[in-house]
């Protein structure tokens, strides 16, 4: 089965979180509990976020991230290659091939082909895309009593 990984997933959950008030500096342990995920991981997953300028960290007391841009700036490959690394479906596929069989092999271009059209998808997606449809009065159904 072809996946992102438990962390990229929660980075995007994080990322989210952030992006429902963009403007506001929020701790750790307030990310780790609106997101409902635990404080380590939340730890482990906004450090690399911060290295790739996702979001933005600031120390002291009242200090904690925000994201570095709007989340309509920030794509879903620039939060799976901060996780991730470098997008490669397969070994031939990436940007450092060592295959041994990459001079005989006749599905190399195909792989790469799959591996743009992947990489097209996520450029194209951003993180305000992911945020959840907020609830509409309109689609909540009323229930009258005595009806």
């Amino acid at each position: 089965m072809l996946r992102v990984t438990k962390l990229t997933d929660y980075a995007t959950l994080v990322l989210t979180t952030l992006a429902r008030e963009p403007g506001r500096v929020h701790s750790a342990a307030e990310v780790a509990e609106r997101s409902r995920l635990e404080l380590p991981t939340v730890s482990k997953v906004l450090k690399p976020l911060a290295h790739a300028g996702l979001v933005t960290s600031f120390r002291g007391a009242s200090g904690g991230y925000r994201l570095a841009r709007p989340a309509s700036q920030i794509s879903l490959i620039e939060i799976v290659e901060a996780i991730e690394g470098r997008l490669g479906m397969t070994e031939c596929s990436g940007e450092h091939s060592h295959c041994e069989h990459q001079p005989h092999c006749g599905v190399q271009g195909h792989w790469q082909r799959i591996n743009d059209v992947i990489s097209h998808t996520l450029r194209g997606m951003s993180l305000a895309e992911m945020l959840p449809a907020p609830i509409s009065i309109k689609s909540i159904p009323l229930k009258l009593a005595n009806a």
